[in-house]
């Protein structure tokens, strides 16, 4: 369906809508409005992501599934921000929310005037300018709201059920029976602790912007999340005329490993997997933006041969806010003494940038040893895969109890509760062999497997993702009278 139509009685060259997007400098942020920019633009409408060229380049080189280089109306703004300190993570921070990256998130505030900028000229030549913003990024709807046809739109790159009980938290928690009817151990979470202090002094700071927004957008869709994002549509939680849409997930969700090019251009550890029997490996990955220390990094490593399982770990540390500087101060992490050489054939350790998409989508891909940020979750959801849940920050500990709780689709290796401790060999091992060996196991992974095919179901044709997407992209390329 292609909507970027010129309207009639309006001047033939004027286009009916073009789309800015205002991602947060992160990688699970980036990433998820990147294959957004993909989906509007397969409808013909031109999109614009804004950003600094060293965030710009990120998206563009760690997206997978697709190359940005080939789709001609999505255009990439590169405005320079000012220098600003990009400091290792710290792996024995008692709080693993990644501080090292605010000062990166507090530089990008400067996006504003050059943003401000481009919204001007957009202004001139299309009858409408929606701009999408990260919910971290709301100085965005104020510059919209300064232009006569701008309209900004909140994009949630946390789900649906973390926005809800965060928000349901800060309202001082008002009686709401489908709130309240929610398995205990979601709302005794508290939001104290999934954060610094300095972050939420930072949210708080751009927290006024949000009032010019018009509508709000969801990774999410209706098989994982139906009743929360039902929720949040509901007062107090949305105002009288905002609108909004759960358009997720936000990933591919088809891989043909026969395409993919010969050896010389598949990542190593899909060939490994290629000789692996189905559902028989592990994949183990905290993230983009998690640092381990070295202590628990040793107790994972033990606790992977405990369990006897076939392994994928990437093993790397968090990104620092700049990629591209300072390459040779990156940590390399240590194993133990001849630990690899044990493991060779059972395991495989990748210290680069891994394929995370395709390694879930992969048949011998049996369990995923997460974090639970979201972008993992709906990735590993996606594709069918169970979860073994350890949340270390944001959004990730109330993510787990879905998983756990709600969907029942993985099982817990460490919770929220046990945050400040080592986690021993035993205690990661146990799960694991629960997970992808015994009867419990197996019907966890049928339901991840049925939810999976739901998910897929959404994002195709006649799917409920689908829909709410085109649902958005017409109202936003709505006469511009309307």
């Amino acid at each position: 369906m292609d909507i970027h139509h010129h309207l009639r009685g309006q001047e033939p060259q004027k286009a009916a809508v073009e789309v800015v997007l205002v991602p947060l400098p992160a990688q699970g942020h980036l990433n998820q409005l990147m294959h957004l920019s993909r989906l509007i633009s397969e409808r013909g409408i031109p999109v614009h992501v804004v950003g600094s060229p060293t965030h710009n380049r990120q998206a563009k080189n760690r997206v997978h599934g697709w190359d940005p280089s080939t789709i001609s109306n999505i255009h990439f703004h590169d405005f320079p921000l000012p220098s600003f300190p990009t400091p290792p993570p710290d792996p024995d921070a008692s709080n693993k929310w990644p501080s090292h990256l605010l000062p990166t998130f507090e530089a990008a505030i400067n996006l504003r005037e050059p943003l401000a900028e481009l919204l001007h000229s957009l202004s001139v030549t299309a009858n409408r300018v929606a701009v999408v913003h990260d919910s971290l990024m709301n100085f965005a709807a104020k510059e919209a709201s300064c232009i006569p046809n701008g309209e900004s739109y909140c994009f949630n790159s946390c789900s649906a059920i973390f926005t809800l009980l965060y928000q349901w938290e800060d309202l001082g928690r008002p009686s709401i029976p489908d709130i309240e009817s929610l398995n205990e151990p979601l709302l005794s979470l508290p939001n104290e602790d999934i954060v610094t202090d300095d972050f939420r002094n930072f949210i708080l700071q751009h927290k006024e912007s949000a009032q010019f927004d018009v509508g709000k957008l969801y990774n999410t869709c209706r098989p994982i999340e139906g009743k929360f994002v039902d929720l949040l549509g509901q007062e107090p939680f949305i105002g009288e005329n905002m609108k909004q849409w759960a358009i997720g997930p936000l990933n591919p969700i088809a891989f043909d490993f026969n395409s993919m090019g010969g050896k010389s251009s598949r990542h190593k550890c899909l060939e490994w997997l290629d000789a692996q029997p189905n559902n028989s490996v592990l994949y183990v990955s905290f993230g983009t933006m998690t640092s381990v220390s070295d202590k628990q990094i040793k107790e994972i490593a033990f606790g992977l041969e405990k369990c006897e399982q076939r392994f994928v770990w990437v093993l790397r540390d968090a990104d620092r806010g700049d990629l591209y500087s300072n390459q040779d101060q990156v940590r390399r992490i240590d194993l133990p003494e001849g630990y690899e050489e044990r493991v060779k054939g059972v395991g495989m350790i990748v210290r680069d940038w891994a394929p995370q998409l395709g390694i879930l989508a992969h048949p011998s891909t049996g369990g995923f040893l997460s974090h639970c940020g979201w972008n993992s979750c709906m990735e590993s959801i996606s594709m069918g895969v169970p979860i073994a849940t350890w949340p270390m920050h944001s959004d990730q500990p109330r993510n787990a109890l879905l998983v756990t709780e709600v969907l029942k689709i993985g099982v817990v290796v460490r919770g929220w509760a046990h945050r400040g401790e080592v986690a021993s060999s035993t205690t990661i091992a146990s799960p694991i062999r629960k997970l992808m060996v015994s009867e419990e196991g197996k019907d966890i992974r049928k339901r991840a497997e049925e939810l999976g095919a739901a998910v897929r179901q959404a994002v195709s044709e006649g799917g409920t993702s689908t829909a709410e997407l085109n649902a958005f992209l017409t109202h936003i390329s709505r006469p511009p009278d309307l």
